[in-house]
């Protein structure tokens, strides 16, 4: 296991690009046709025929001769070496010297989006979870987030013990109420136990959830222009400011309705949301503490300030070509972490050296929690032993 960057480095966002076939030998034999092959819409064959192509890579005995010399620098996407592969990203983690990534689905969420009713969505969730579970059981490194709509808590509690149970590391959740209900709603307090039981972290990530500008803001009068990837999929201009605000309301809700109170030691990850908007987000917290908890009864039951709860419980990931060290000087080096992306082109071909460039003037025990042990308190972690325990394999 090698370090390419000269240190050790945990990922804490990284995806898979799924096959077409991805869920169809998880999901019931009911629900295959339907939700099975996760490129229906794919009219011009070119997911497929990305797809087709990565697979031969993947399958030529001389494709470890043929692996590029920097992954994360090439190719992104379906082409993208280890997208659906794990022994390709086990090789890829091999490099870089990660010792550990998270890693969430990709293409699986829309699929949920299109179920009709619980049964349906549920089965999908379970078939995906299954799906990321099988790509993670190769090497310990890789992190499956297990997505669990918490539209119905009871079935979301069955799915998260059994996503558990199967080796997930984390649980992906949506940042929204979900079936009118806030996260700190009664009806969820099992789940917020369930995970401080197991002592396993929550993480929110853009997608399901994310805020948008209202459409009323789209009608201006102009036809819509490209994403950043120059097609339509993806997040614009205008979307992409309101990213911040669904992890706000979020976290807001978990001080406000007294989940980090009641659950001391739950932890969490804001992920791929972007971080600038933190420190503002910490200070703004306790303004409207100081200026309400007068007379909110439940604010009078909380024992801390409120930035001090997000402080403890949750860690965030900045983008790339965001000021990381800007944000580490105004709000403390125990909040933000690496991620890369990898394989989404979002992540840019050299994360570690974007972040480094706004790193430069922070001392190396800063940089390392940045790369390093935010993620391990976030994860209840040990990155020496895992990057120890591959070095003694090889």
């Amino acid at each position: 296991m090698s370090t390419s960057y000269g240190r050790v480095i945990n990922d804490a966002d990284s995806h898979t690009m799924e096959t077409n076939e991805w869920i169809y030998d998880f999901l019931d034999a009911d629900l295959r046709e339907k939700f099975g092959y996760l490129y229906k819409s794919d009219a011009s064959g070119r997911i497929l025929a990305l797809i087709d192509s990565a697979k031969a890579r993947a399958a030529n005995p001389s494709s470890d001769a043929a692996a590029p010399d920097n992954p994360i620098g090439g190719e992104k996407g379906w082409v993208a070496f280890g997208a659906f592969d794990t022994q390709e990203r086990i090789r890829m983690l091999d490099q870089y010297g990660f010792a550990s990534q998270l890693v969430f689905t990709t293409a699986c969420l829309a699929g949920m989006a299109r179920a009709e009713n619980e049964r349906e969505k549920y089965g999908i969730v379970r078939a995906a979870n299954m799906a990321q579970q099988k790509f993670c059981d190769a090497d310990k490194r890789l992190v499956n987030v297990a997505y669990i709509p918490l539209d119905n808590p009871e079935l979301a509690l069955v799915e998260a013990r059994r996503a558990l149970d199967a080796g997930a590391g984390a649980i992906g959740l949506a940042p929204m109420a979900s079936g009118d209900r806030s996260p700190g709603h009664p009806d969820n307090l099992p789940l917020w136990e369930l995970l401080t039981e197991r002592n396993i972290p929550f993480m929110i990530h853009i997608g399901t959830g994310t805020m948008t500008q209202p459409k009323g803001y789209h009608n201006n009068g102009r036809s819509r222009a490209a994403d950043l990837h120059g097609g339509g999929e993806n997040l614009r201009f205008d979307d992409f400011t309101s990213l911040c605000f669904a992890p706000q309301q979020f976290l807001t809700a978990m001080v406000y309705d007294g989940v980090f109170e009641k659950f001391p030691t739950l932890r969490g990850g804001v992920i791929e949301s972007g971080a600038g908007w933190v420190p503002d987000f910490l200070r703004r917290l306790d303004y409207a503490h100081k200026s309400f908890s007068r007379t909110d009864t439940y604010l009078k039951e909380l024992n801390m300030l409120p930035s001090e709860y997000v402080r403890r419980a949750v860690k965030f990931t900045p983008f790339p070509n965001e000021d990381a060290g800007a944000m580490i000087r105004d709000a403390g080096p125990e909040l933000f972490m690496f991620s890369s992306d990898y394989p989404h082109p979002e992540g840019t071909k050299d994360p570690v050296g974007n972040f480094e460039k706004t790193l430069a003037s922070l001392d190396e025990a800063v940089k390392d929690q940045f790369y390093r042990t935010n993620y391990d308190v976030m994860m209840n972690y040990n990155s020496d032993a895992i990057v120890a325990a591959n070095q003694a394999a090889q």
